[in-house]
């Protein structure tokens, strides 16, 4: 298609849309994996279009990658259920906005869209869209022109159907400079709080009020469901008695990777340095050579002439005027022929000639400091590392098999236990918390072992991934459903929640009476206010989520201003707000940059909204067990 109509087109939108090039290259690249995967299981379906378990998978892992490589996220996170969540609604929005794309009848023209690749960077060469280039781009991406080009058109057109909305995001001058006061808006302010724990002796709890808190809430004083379990990992520890590494091999390791055991090591060293010039003739170079060796026999007489030599013959202006001295430097600072030197040399030795590209050097090195790493000391280190890369390359070799045989034999764990020779182990009880501490903090693996396929039928549950390279599989022994705890388990802890309680109700009636003085003009007694601070919404100075919100919800018409509010059990907070400055902060540029962002982020909101529109009206069920059920 492009052959026919590239002529048409030089780049006006490829800028503007570039970044989401690589959105059809990771999705596209899959696409004939998924197209030949047949019929598969949906984890959502969108107005009766399916999302499938593979596209989700892909989606999550790709995001996933992305968010480690950037570094947000800890594995932890990127596990979670928000990340999962983040996903999913991802492909549901994209499906939502494919279908109002063929309602409302988008459509991107072919000249549009060869005006669009022929523009991107990518495909440029000397300034003209280049044939070759592009052929071979999609050809390492294993696209086909009629795939690569159909990708193209459909997010060019999810950007048409969004840059109309984008574009009504926008709020006129004077609401601007509004919302910029109010962002950039300061307060002195002075907290104070009555605390609960102040009021605890003066409360009374009665036997008979906690007899009767139990009877009432038995239903949730509940011992957690439990299991035993019996379970059986494996890991790529546990390969490393299998593999086995070589002396030759250590040593071939090292030295493709000198560079990576250089330490800490450096040296300060002085030279004395006789050039011969580029492009020297070889009588030049032996002219200069005749004279370096003239000063290392005068420095072998006296060693201790180095300096006052290097500052009569030395040819390198900025080190002769030291004495010769360069400094202290690490390996790869200096040209390979005096870093080898230097490096073999020990402190107040003198060197014989080095020849380099500069001319002929007389190195004396004066300090080492640092550790070095030679091969001798890193032997252990590198044979271990080796060793374990083997291992985890086992691992991976095996872990399907492992995972495929506790499916297959789902009666017991012992045939994948004598197949890998490891040992089933048994568990104490543990409930859904502690068991996914046992388990290295995975929420999984014990969703699976109280799923009806374990608790019912007796399964196996299928090999999790419960750290990297470490897979974990269990079998039910033993199950304990919820059950009330026994009052004489929990009176002490009602006894001490009504009490508390009770105390809390006395310490908001004295700040709301407290409060209600204060708007009246009146002097309050027995209230200590916290020195006067001066806040903004980006800086607490020390005050409390709570506070912080309080303070710029206070009304402050009329100043001082009083505002209060209860904290949970903590007591009850009081705030007073003394001054505020709403002068416009920053200079002009700073406030153009605030306008845009405003701006930015109201577009962000009607995009929102639109995406949530089109949510209420479309029928979407997600699949949550099989949501689940995967890493």
């Amino acid at each position: 298609m492009l052959d026919r109509i590239r002529t048409v087109a030089q780049g006006w939108a490829g800028k503007a849309l570039l970044a989401l090039i690589t959105i059809p290259f990771a999705l596209f690249g899959i696409d004939s994996y998924l197209s030949s995967a047949g019929s598969n299981v949906a984890v959502a379906k969108v107005a009766g279009n399916n999302i499938s378990i593979q596209e989700y998978d892909n989606a999550l892992k790709n995001t996933r990658s992305r968010l480690q490589t950037e570094g947000k996220f800890d594995q932890a996170q990127l596990d979670g259920p928000e990340v999962k969540s983040l996903v999913l609604n991802q492909l549901i929005n994209k499906q939502l906005l494919n279908d109002e794309i063929r309602r409302a009848k988008f459509a991107i023209s072919d000249v549009q869209l060869a005006t669009y690749i022929t523009g991107m960077p990518e495909f440029q060469k000397d300034g003209n869209f280049s044939q070759e280039l592009y052929d071979q781009t999609l050809s390492q991406n294993q696209l086909t022109p009629t795939r690569f080009e159909a990708g193209i058109r459909a997010d060019m057109l999810t950007q048409q159907a969004q840059d109309g909305l984008t574009k009504i995001g926008f709020a006129t001058h004077s609401r601007l400079d509004s919302a910029i006061k109010l962002s950039n808006q300061q307060r002195v302010v002075s907290v104070a709080e009555i605390k609960t724990k102040d009021f605890l002796d003066q409360v009374t709890v009665t036997p008979a009020e906690v007899k009767a808190y139990y009877e009432q809430h038995k239903s949730k004083l509940l011992v957690p469901e439990q299991v035993r379990v019996e379970f059986l990992s494996m890991s790529a520890v546990d390969f490393m008695r299998k593999v086995n590494v070589d002396d030759a091999e250590v040593k071939k390791f090292y030295d493709e990777n000198a560079a990576k055991f250089s330490g800490n090591e450096q040296r300060r060293a002085s030279h004395i340095l006789i050039g011969f010039g580029v492009s020297a003739t070889p009588a030049q170079k032996q002219q200069a050579k005749s004279r370096a060796e003239e000063i290392l026999a005068e420095l072998n007489k006296n060693p201790k002439a180095f300096e006052s030599l290097a500052i009569k013959h030395s040819q390198d202006p900025g080190s002769a005027v030291k004495g010769g001295d360069l400094g202290s430097f690490a390996r790869g600072a200096m040209v390979k022929p005096f870093e080898d030197a230097a490096f073999g040399m020990k402190v107040n030795k003198i060197s014989g000639l080095v020849e380099s590209e500069f001319g002929y050097h007389i190195i004396k090195v004066t300090e080492i400091t640092g550790t070095s790493s030679d091969y001798t000391s890193l032997k252990p280190q590198i044979k271990g590392d080796l060793m374990y890369q083997k291992a985890q390359d086992e691992f991976v070799k095996q872990a399907e098999v492992f995972s495929n045989l506790v499916y297959e034999q789902s009666g017991s764990l012992q045939p994948a236990a004598k197949s890998f020779g490891g040992q089933v182990q048994q568990s104490d009880w543990l409930n859904r918390e502690s068991g996914a501490k046992f388990f290295k903090n995975n929420q999984k693996i014990m969703a699976l072992i109280f799923s009806d396929e374990v608790l019912k039928d007796h399964r196996n549950t299928e090999a999790v991934e419960v750290s990297s390279n470490h897979l974990v599989a269990a079998r039910l022994i033993e199950y304990k459903p919820a059950t009330p705890r026994s009052f004489d388990e929990v009176k002490a802890g009602i006894e001490s929640l009504l009490k508390l309680e009770a105390a809390a109700k006395l310490a908001k009636a004295k700040g709301e009476a407290a409060l209600q003085d204060l708007q009246a003009g009146k002097t309050v007694s027995g209230i200590e206010w916290i020195p006067e601070v001066t806040v903004d919404r980006k800086n607490a100075q020390g005050l409390t989520d709570l506070a912080m919100g309080l303070a710029f919800k206070t009304n402050a018409a009329k100043l001082p201003a009083y505002s209060g509010l209860a904290d949970s059990k903590q007591g009850y907070l009081l705030l007073k707000v003394l001054k505020i400055d709403t002068a416009l902060a920053g200079d002009a540029d700073a406030l153009s940059t605030a306008k845009s962002e405003l701006n930015a982020a109201l577009s962000s909101e009607y995009l929102a909204a639109y995406k949530e529109s089109l949510r209420l009206k479309a029928k979407v069920t997600v699949n949550e067990r099989l949501l689940l059920s995967q890493p």
